[in-house]
């Protein structure tokens, strides 16, 4: 598995994988093509289906600015590598001089076919949940105390307290403002209006789940709009782990720095879902990300509970079981419907995965790792109207009405 920095990384919205992905990956041809007078681009697969709501498109013409781009959607070519295909090809008066075929694998990950340099190192050789479990056993430490040992505890340590500052930011921001998020939906912003609802008799229980909601909405909002957010793993479910994070800090007074260890335990976490299946909506449905989110968000609370490495896992295990299946029905390609109220949803179940796996330990038959296997086969069978296409499900449905 690659350092925790290749799956926590701080950008702008709204995608990872339709706008961050698309962004790095041009950066990186168009430096290599500094005499480029023009630039073609070709987008494939989902990038081509919802790649105007996303932003793709836009992105890409940002990046490559000034030269002249023509950038084209071809809805009918199978991607049969990743459905988040694009080519790009760079011309030097009229003729081709370079081209490259890319994918964008979720999460802001790309891969560049011929570009084998640019693919970052593999430092963790232990990918299992169980094999990382094991580890942590034998040697006596905690999935923190790993996480510092195999990436070295100051290096990532502060830049995992640079991520958590830029979450809270983020969480900040969203509470505090109003107005409407940008596109077609005229979708009004929720967070603040949430926070500051005043209920009669409020209990605990729905307090909690009030400010939950308000969290994972401010930051989801936030990367609506094109701001800054940390994906976790990806800009899609962004909100899920800081709204989690935010609460526990805010509301139960942990620490900055136990905060920052449990963004170490949710990054392993996010990390074996990204080896070993997929984090990427369009390669495995919304199961994938907010899916993987909630896992993070309930091995992380898990961990500030000081509950053990049994109980971590199958708080981590229950959040991703009960996603199964979810699909990735963006309406008109905009991550706003369904996808804010999913991450306020999947904040709310994490907490609850983690205070569940208290009482259920010595019921628990599935692990975590068979469960990522799970999803990970799960979101191949789904069919590709359902993988962030726009084509079937509630963005099927709105767009008819």
């Amino acid at each position: 598995m690659q350092s925790l920095k290749e799956l926590y990384k701080i950008g702008n919205g709204p995608s990872s994988s339709h706008t961050m992905g698309p962004k790095r990956a041009t950066e990186i041809f168009k430096n290599k093509n500094l005499l480029a007078d023009k630039f073609e681009v070709i987008l494939y697969g989902s990038l081509a289906l919802t790649g105007k709501g996303h932003l793709t498109d836009y992105i890409i013409r940002e990046t490559l600015k000034p030269i002249q781009t023509i950038i084209e959607f071809d809805t009918e070519m199978e991607c049969n590598v990743h459905p988040n295909t694009f080519d790009i090809v760079a011309y030097k008066d009229g003729k081709i001089i370079d081209k490259a075929r890319i994918y964008s694998t979720g999460g802001g990950n790309v891969k560049i076919e011929g570009y084998i340099e640019n693919e970052k190192t593999e430092i963790y050789e232990l990918n299992k949940y169980q094999e990382i479990k094991s580890y942590c056993i034998k040697n006596d430490i905690s999935l923190c105390e790993y996480v510092y040992k195999i990436e070295g505890k100051e290096e990532i340590s502060s830049y995992l307290a640079e991520v958590w500052k830029t979450m809270e930011s983020a969480v900040n921001r969203g509470l505090h403002t109003k107005g409407i998020i940008p596109g077609k939906l005229n979708l009004d912003r929720r967070a603040a209006q949430i926070y500051e609802l005043k209920l009669d008799n409020e209990t605990s229980e729905i307090k909690r789940s009030r400010l939950l909601n308000s969290f994972a909405y401010a930051v989801s909002e936030e990367n609506a709009s094109g701001n800054v957010i940390v994906t976790a793993p990806t800009c899609g479910s962004a909100g899920v782990l800081p709204a989690v994070l935010y609460y526990m800090k805010t509301q139960e007074n942990y620490s900055d720095e136990k905060i920052i260890e449990a963004l170490a335990v949710a990054g392993l976490i996010g990390n074996i879902v990204k080896k070993n299946a997929s984090i990427s909506g369009a390669e495995c449905g919304c199961q994938a990300e907010i899916g993987t989110a909630c896992s993070m968000a309930a091995a992380a609370t898990a961990y500030l509970l000081n509950l053990d490495l049994d109980r971590i896992e199958n708080a981590a295990e229950c959040a991703m079981e009960h996603h199964l299946g979810l699909t990735c029905d963006p309406i008109y390609g905009y991550v706003q419907i369904p996808c804010i109220e999913r991450n306020a949803v999947a904040a709310v179940r994490a907490v609850e995965c983690a205070y569940l796996s208290m009482f259920l330990q010595q019921t628990r038959f599935v692990s975590f790792d068979m469960v990522v296997e799970t999803m990970y086969e799960t979101g191949k069978d789904l069919s590709s109207h359902y993988r962030e296409t726009s084509e079937g499900g509630l963005a099927k449905k709105y767009c008819r009405n």
